[in-house]
């Protein structure tokens, strides 16, 4: 069983950055395939990136260039940096821990993107 609790979020202007986190508890995080989603009010969820257990990742064309996911295996937490925010980023942002046929999500966290 993993927990995972999403930090971060906030307000900020177009063009802004921020910096979600996502801890988690449990053993084996190394092995978990990290990944972050987010759904708008009125729209589906939508895979924003993820890193596999490798330190691959991976990457919507909608944030390719501007987002850069990492995780810090030591510390059980993955990251997610967003620079050159746009008001289409506004969200809310979900962790999932993804091993086996086992996948976990986070409560999320609200990004609101706005002058």
């Amino acid at each position: 069983q993993v927990q995972l609790v999403e930090s971060g979020g906030g307000l900020v202007q177009p063009g802004g950055s921020l910096r979600l986190s996502c801890a988690a508890s449990g053993s084996f995080f190394s092995m978990y395939i990290m990944c972050w989603y987010r759904q708008a009010p009125g729209k589906q969820r939508e895979l924003v990136s993820c890193t596999s257990s490798g330190g691959n990742t991976n990457y919507a064309d909608s944030v390719k260039g501007r987002f850069m996911v990492s995780r810090e295996n030591a510390k059980n937490t993955v990251h997610l940096q967003m620079n050159s925010l746009r008001p289409e980023d506004t969200a809310v942002y979900y962790c999932k821990a993804t091993r086996a046929m086992n996948n976990y999500w986070g409560q999320g966290t609200q990004v609101t993107v706005s002058s």
